[in-house]
């Protein structure tokens, strides 16, 4: 149970910033222009809820052998990242993020995370933990280029808590997430980068602690109108150090401009393969605002 959480950190991406707009870029639509390689202009504000359910039946050994149908366990996160602008020129946006968690395992049902009923041996929830965040673009001729840097800090003392139910990792994490983008000239496809770094420590008893986490992943978007996108991915998780663990995922989804401030998103993805690791499914719903 302890190792979902490397899956649950990876399939919460978002796809949400903001940037400085040039005459091309209010012409088109936010989910055009808003990616994560952009940044907010002073006094601009980025709010996103992004929800993860992953569900799993199916789980990898240190070998890579899967084994097949075990009791289902499910973990439900709910995030929210803050974001505003505090330059004048643009090139620095701080932030913060906060994650809520509701897990259940035993074969209980996927909905049966959002009962929050805490049943002793089979759930757990809580706010597990915040982060405050900075995002900054490092290179003065390539604007869609920006690197974000959090702080994880735990707010629970105990991964399991003598019940058996995995709820979060108690390690802090130092995380560093570099984002690109490149739109084609044809303004209907979108290719997005990232590479998600981490460094996990302070917890003896955590099974993050003393590890190393290199995930990149790649997004390619179309965009049928200017109020629609759909996309397809592919990520990868390695980690490295006293636990060793890596997982590959595929997925598509689409996003969607309700409005001139608010976004939905909706993602699914597949782990296809992996180590040490669950091999589930997860399905993701975002809504996020811009203004």
């Amino acid at each position: 149970m302890k190792k979902i959480i490397a899956l649950l950190a990876i399939t919460a991406i978002s796809f949400s910033g903001f940037s400085q707009e040039t005459d091309e870029d209010q012409a088109k639509s936010n989910i055009q222009t808003y990616t994560p390689s952009k940044l907010l202009k002073k006094g601009q504000w980025d709010i996103k809820w992004f929800n993860n359910l992953y569900t799993q039946t199916k789980a990898a050994n240190n070998s890579g052998d899967v084994t097949k149908n075990l009791p289902r366990e499910t973990y439900f996160t709910s995030s929210i990242d803050i974001f505003t602008g505090v330059s004048e020129n643009s090139k620095i946006n701080v932030g913060l993020l906060a994650e809520i968690r509701s897990n259940v395992i035993g074969d209980r049902s996927a909905l049966d995370v959002f009962s929050f009923d805490g049943e002793a041996g089979t759930a757990r929830s809580g706010l597990t933990s915040i982060a405050p965040v900075i995002k900054f673009n490092p290179l003065k001729n390539v604007s869609n280029f920006t690197v974000q840097t959090a702080f994880h800090i735990p707010l629970i003392s105990d991964e399991s808590d003598g019940s058996g139910v995995f709820l979060d990792q108690t390690a802090y994490t130092f995380q560093n997430r570099f984002f690109y983008d490149y739109t084609f000239p044809s303004g209907d496809w979108q290719l997005f980068t990232e590479l998600n770094t981490e460094y996990n420590f302070g917890e003896d008893k955590s099974f993050a602690n003393e590890t190393f986490v290199f995930a990149p992943g790649v997004f390619l978007s179309y965009f049928p109108s200017q109020k629609s996108t759909v996309l397809g991915f592919v990520q990868h998780l390695q980690r490295v150090g006293d636990f060793d663990q890596d997982f590959t995922a595929l997925g598509f989804g689409g996003k969607y401009q309700l409005t001139q401030a608010l976004n939905l998103e909706i993602l699914y993805s597949n782990f296809v393969r992996g180590q040490n690791t669950g091999l589930g499914q997860s399905f993701n719903i975002g809504l996020r605002a811009l203004f």
